[in-house]
């Protein structure tokens, strides 16, 4: 069988190298929809532009669920998701001195972001490059550069344009309103780690389409009917209020998996979550992944998300009526310089694998 963690890893890297903050994803929904029709698939562009396509048609019958006079949601339709939106930045405005201030699309720390290389978008199409600085950012110069508090207040972007004013800016087609994108610095190591930014959710995103690419060349037929629908929004929280096809009884998230303390999840693995900031997620669906990995060897672990929202969340927020879950390869430093291993790559994948076929 073909080595799908090789091909995810390669779908990772060219989806990482489109910059698709939270409002500017046109360019890598376009890629995504030649990639699905590429598999054989016939994907479509929803209206807030993500992208949603019917991998199958379930092969087996829905029983009622017991007692309740409708089909079991354990066996209905189910929705993988994943989001293809990133971090990033928008021009707030232009100080008199030509420099660009910011505001964020998403969690974008700039404490994290700062001496980072990135592209200005234009309205009109051009792209010009720049840095991210603390103002005043030579340390032989500025007395206050180790205690001053890093916020977009005092950082800024310096255009790398012969530019000494804020007309100077405007002439060259920069103005409030453009998209920021920061640059990923994507490398796989040779031991196989992955570090970029927005890995969350790029990965889980190339995972998905590992999953695609699975049942199509090895003629895989699961069960239930499978969708899967990369969102554009959620880094700003409502990537999936919308879009779920009619009859999903089960919403299933594969976004990053988080690492750090007081969490069991390694790069290495896949993370079950139990629980985030929203709130318990379904009890049936956890248990189900839960003896789904446990049947397939996966290396796995469960854990609660002290600071997290998913796109199931948002789903369930908006009012949709099904189960949901949430699973994704451990990935460190999450809203920052991200890394994740090829290991926690392969194991979500055989996740989805045992417990959808």
């Amino acid at each position: 069988m073909k080595d799908y963690a090789e091909y995810i890893a390669e779908q990772a890297q060219k989806l990482l190298a489109i910059d698709s903050p939270s409002g500017y994803t046109k360019n890598a929904a376009q890629y995504l929809c030649g990639i699905y029709r590429k598999l054989g698939y016939e994907p479509q562009l929803t209206v807030k532009g993500g992208v949603l396509v019917k991998l199958c048609e379930g092969t087996g019958a829905v029983p009622e669920a017991e007692g309740t006079g409708y089909g079991d949601p354990s066996r209905g339709p189910i929705l993988l998701m994943a989001h293809t939106d990133t971090l990033g930045a928008m021009v707030s405005g232009i100080t008199p001195e030509g420099r660009l201030k910011l505001t964020p699309l998403g969690g974008l720390n700039p404490n994290n972001t700062e001496a980072e290389n990135c592209r200005i978008v234009t309205r009109k199409g051009k792209v010009y490059t720049g840095t991210f600085q603390l103002a005043n950012a030579s340390i032989h110069v500025n007395g206050d550069y180790n205690e001053k508090k890093r916020s977009y207040d005092s950082m800024e972007v310096l255009v790398d344009e012969p530019v000494k004013s804020a007309d100077d800016v405007k002439r060259l087609g920069i103005m409030t309103g453009d998209i920021v994108c920061f640059d990923p610095r994507t490398t796989v190591t040779p031991s196989g780690y992955l570090k970029s930014r927005f890995l969350d959710d790029k990965l889980s995103t190339a995972i998905l389409l590992g999953y695609a690419a699975y049942l199509k060349e090895e003629g895989i037929s699961p069960e239930r009917t499978v969708y899967e629908h990369i969102t554009v929004f959620e880094e700003v929280g409502h990537g999936a209020c919308a879009s779920v096809p009619e009859g999903v009884t089960e919403l299933l998230s594969v976004d990053m998996g988080c690492v750090g303390e007081g969490l069991s999840c390694t790069e290495h693995q896949v993370s079950i979550c139990s629980k985030d900031s929203h709130g318990p997620y379904h009890y049936d669906v956890v248990s189900g992944l839960i003896d789904a990995a446990d049947r397939a060897g996966v290396d796995y672990a469960v854990d609660v998300y002290p600071h997290y929202g998913s796109d199931a969340d948002a789903a369930l927020d908006a009012g949709i009526d099904a189960r949901h879950g949430l699973i994704g390869p451990g990935v460190y430093a999450s809203h920052g310089y991200e890394r994740a291993h090829l290991d926690g790559v392969k194991n979500t994948f055989e996740l989805l694998k045992a417990y959808l076929g």
